[in-house]
């Protein structure tokens, strides 16, 4: 029979196995349900996020606190916490790196909307709508170098390494998605690389990070953790962007399609379309402004012909892999909330 601390993390493993994998729980995963052993240290982020980006200026100041409101839900910043923890000895430096990695993230977001000329990210008016698109990219580059400023004060070149390789990844991956000639060549194949450089490098990341700072024999398990869920949050997101209203997703509903970018859904859909339909779609990509009903119609061609059923099939096999990869791990309550996670990741509405 099990210790009482190891049957509940056995139980709260089995709510959490992927979707199409497992029967899915009663009550879905909440994010409090995985952030619970460690919300002392993300209360503990949000000030060192406030500490990190502190500056006189008041443009300065006035951008990062519009930035620090949009910073959403420390998912990532919660990864590094909870691998930190996994056999209970967590370093104290553990939420300086997870407030450089959420700032390395929010600097990602900011270019990204940038070059996208997106006007609205989480509910809210992206920098270059409420300022201007130069002082989105400098501000960018702003909260970047700041973070790169905190992790030369601490020295910790492991980390460095880290993190400096997860943005080069994620830089790749935005050059590779803008130089794509042709969106609808774009398979599967491009896909997982590409959500794999822009998305998954950075959860990998934070999983690894936080590895160093108190279970370092468990760093690869944890790295190849975070990888793997990042590439199922990738895939679920993108399914949430053909079937969630905006009003819970804080971005208006069919923007990968307005935006002519290929993701999974519509890949995989293609490949069982006629010809009426993939004309359907590539009228749509042609278009220099595509209707609300022309995203509507491409959106339930999507759902007719396979596309949602197909990629939360992957996402679920992606969230199978991360299991696999902290299977080894000690019966601790972090590493419970990481099981959580990845039943979160499946289950989320935004």
């Amino acid at each position: 029979m099990l210790p009482a601390s190891e049957t509940s993390v056995a139980s709260a493993e089995g709510s959490a196995r992927p979707s199409g994998i497992r029967s899915r729980p009663a009550t879905a995963v909440s994010l409090a349900d995985v952030q619970g052993p460690v919300r002392e240290g993300l209360e503990q982020v949000k000030r060192e996020l406030r500490r990190i980006v502190d500056d006189d200026s008041p443009l300065i100041a006035g951008v990062s606190d519009h930035l620090l409101g949009m910073k959403g839900k420390l998912f990532r910043p919660t990864l590094v916490l909870l691998s930190s923890a996994v056999v209970e000895h967590p370093e104290p430096t553990a939420t300086t790196l997870a407030a450089v990695l959420e700032l390395m993230h929010l600097a990602t977001l900011v270019h990204d909307d940038a070059v996208d000329h997106s006007a609205l990210r989480r509910g809210m008016p992206t920098l270059n709508a409420l300022f201007s698109h130069q002082i989105s990219v400098i501000a960018g580059d702003f909260l970047y170098l700041r973070a790169l400023r905190e992790l030369a004060r601490l020295g910790d070149l492991q980390a460095l390494r880290v993190l400096t390789e997860a943005s080069v990844e994620m830089t790749r991956g935005e050059l590779r998605q803008l130089a794509y000639a042709d969106p609808l060549a774009f398979g599967e194949r491009d896909y997982e690389a590409l959500i794999g450089a822009k998305t998954a490098s950075l959860f990998g990341a934070a999983c690894e990070v936080g590895a160093l700072c108190g279970a370092p024999e468990f760093r690869s398990q944890l790295a190849r953790y975070g990888e793997r869920l990042g590439m199922a949050f990738q895939v679920i997101d993108d399914v949430l962007d053909y079937t969630s209203d905006h009003q819970v997703t804080g971005k208006p509903g069919g923007l990968d399609l307005r935006e002519r970018k290929m993701t999974l859904p519509l890949i995989a859909a293609m490949r069982e379309m006629g010809p009426a339909g993939r004309s359907r779609v590539e009228g749509l990509f042609a278009a220099e402004a595509p209707s609300d009903g022309d995203i509507h119609d491409v959106i339930a061609l999507v759902a007719e012909y396979g596309g949602i059923e197909y990629a939360l099939r992957r996402g679920a096999q992606y969230a199978q892999e991360a299991e696999q990869a902290i299977a080894g791990l000690p019966a601790t309550p972090a590493r419970g909330a990481l099981h959580r996670a990845i039943g979160y990741v499946l289950d989320r509405r935004s």
